[in-house]
């Protein structure tokens, strides 16, 4: 296994597997659970499952689908969407996923994260955090799929979650999701540098050049991937693929 975490960062909606650009036009790409089937036999290290719309309809978690991936995911999975309950944590962690990842509640009640890691501990609460460049060139963290601009900026608000208990950040720029463009390098270093728990890139990732970038440059523990890992290429064919661990630890510059 690798040291540092690669994992696909999969978007689903109405049970479909789809992805999209800058968090809008979600294109269809297949089934999730196939696509499951398919990391696990290609030595993915982790897996993100992450519902855009759940919330934004004020939908509970998507426990029926959750269930059949819990059966099929071999390596530990994130699970972010519509989690707005204690009760929608208990019911998650039960199907046996490992992490939530809180994302719009978050921001409206911050003490919903302390309660959830005191019950459930700080490794398994995950804060999700999507950040876009305002009209002036400021990060801004959005929520509710990027459509509801927050008054965070996403350092001081990565500190206040660490401070409420998160065990881990996920890090995603709304401005290069779908982009292949590479990761937000100043957006993860700025986080990065600010907070003492694992921060994950995700947004961007055009290549596995893209991944050494964000970890020896912004300083991430650990990066997603989300059009390259379900596209042959930039404007290409749906191709559900990982790279190879070799190569992997080879960019990342790791040692068996």
């Amino acid at each position: 296994m690798l040291m540092t975490r690669v994992m696909p960062c999969l978007l689903v909606e109405n049970g479909r597997l789809v992805k999209t650009i800058n968090f809008k036009n979600p294109a269809y790409v297949g089934d999730p659970v196939n696509a499951i089937k398919i990391y696990n036999e290609k030595e993915v290290d982790e897996l993100i499952l992450l519902d855009i719309r759940a919330t934004v309809e004020g939908r509970e978690p998507p426990f029926e689908l959750l269930a059949g991936v819990a059966d099929e995911c071999f390596m530990p999975l994130t699970y972010g969407g519509g989690i707005g309950k204690l009760d929608d944590i208990r019911k998650i962690f039960n199907l046996g996923i490992e992490k939530v990842a809180i994302n719009s509640f978050a921001s409206r009640d911050p003490d919903f994260i302390s309660r959830a890691a005191e019950i459930y501990g700080n490794q398994s609460i995950v804060v999700s955090i999507d950040v876009r460049k305002t009209l002036f060139g400021k990060y801004a963290v959005f929520t509710r799929s990027g459509r509801k601009a927050t008054r965070y900026n996403p350092v001081e608000y990565a500190v206040g979650m660490e401070q409420m208990g998160a065990g881990e950040i996920l890090l995603n720029s709304i401005d290069r999701d779908g982009t292949w463009k590479g990761y937000d390098i100043p957006l993860i270093r700025k986080v990065t540098n600010s907070v003492n728990i694992p921060v994950i890139a995700c947004g961007g990732a055009g290549s596995i050049q893209d991944f050494r970038e964000a970890v020896k440059q912004g300083g991430a523990s650990a990066v997603a991937a989300g059009s390259m890992v379900v596209y042959s290429g930039k404007g290409l064919g749906v191709l559900i693929n990982f790279p190879k661990q070799t190569d992997l630890r080879e960019i990342l510059q790791e040692t068996t």
